[in-house]
Order: structure tokens, then C-alpha cells, then sequence
């Protein structure tokens, strides 16, 4: 109602009319809610520490060795279809297999003459700089 005040309040450019907010309430206006339904809560009225009826439940886990050494289980974003057949080692790339999966690397181990050194060092600095002026007083 106060917000209906303050623009009745305003004019408008063409004809010096007071604007005026849509009524909700006025009889032949469709109202269409523009949001998501609420889900149903198991337990009671739908209170606090209500449950979603519709669970998620994990995808089946699958135990097959043959499958598991030939297919990418788990890599089919699409709902269906099949999972993607692993190819020969000769038909991947080299630097896939050159990769470090393991713990990255320590500024010890690294050579100073590289990217990967300088961009790690610069790292290590920031996170110092950042803990030293933690403390600091404004």
C-alpha cells in the first residue's frame, strides 16, 4: 500500500497521470506463480527436520573386473546409452601418461629454470604475504 502511495505520487511524462501498481486482488487478472513447487515433507505439516519424499540414492556400483578393465564406468553424462569403451594405450596422447597424478611437487624438487618453479614460488609468496598480514592492524 505504501509503495502504491509513492508512486501514485510520481507523474508520468505523457498526460500527467499518477502511476499505478497492478492490484493482485482485482477480479479477471490471472496470477501465475513463477516458481517451483514446494516438495512434500514426510513427518507432519512439513516442519523443520522434514525429509524430501523423493530420496537420492547413489548410482549402482559396479563389481564386474572384465568391465571395469575395458569400459570408463561412470563417464555417460546422459541418462541412457552405454559407457565409453576404453581405447588401446597407442591411441592416446603421450603427455597423458607423462602426467603427475601423484602429490604435487615441492619447490625442492622443481627446476628454477621452469614455468611450473616460478608460478609455485610466486604461490608460496602470496600465501606468506597473506598469513604475515593477517595479524596486521588497520
Amino acid at each position: 500500500m505504501a509503495a502504491r502511495r509513492l508512486f501514485g505520487a510520481t507523474w508520468t511524462w505523457t498526460g500527467w497521470r499518477t502511476r499505478e501498481l497492478p492490484v493482485p486482488a482485482e477480479p479477471g487478472r490471472l496470477l501465475i506463480r513463477g516458481y517451483a513447487k514446494r516438495p512434500v515433507m514426510k513427518g507432519g505439516k512439513g516442519g523443520k527436520g522434514g525429509v524430501a519424499s523423493e530420496a537420492l540414492k547413489d548410482p549402482d556400483v559396479c563389481t564386474d573386473p572384465v568391465r571395469l578393465t575395458t569400459h570408463a564406468m561412470g563417464v555417460n553424462i546422459y541418462k541412457e546409452g552405454q559407457d565409453v569403451v576404453l581405447k588401446p594405450d597407442s591411441e592416446y596422447p603421450e603427455w597423458l601418461f607423462q602426467m603427475n597424478v601423484g602429490p604435487p611437487k615441492k619447490l625442492e624438487e622443481l627446476d628454477p629454470e621452469t614455468r611450473e618453479y616460478w608460478r609455485l614460488l610466486r604461490k608460496h609468496n602470496i600465501w606468506r604475504h597473506n598469513r604475515l598480514s593477517k595479524n596486521r592492524k588497520f
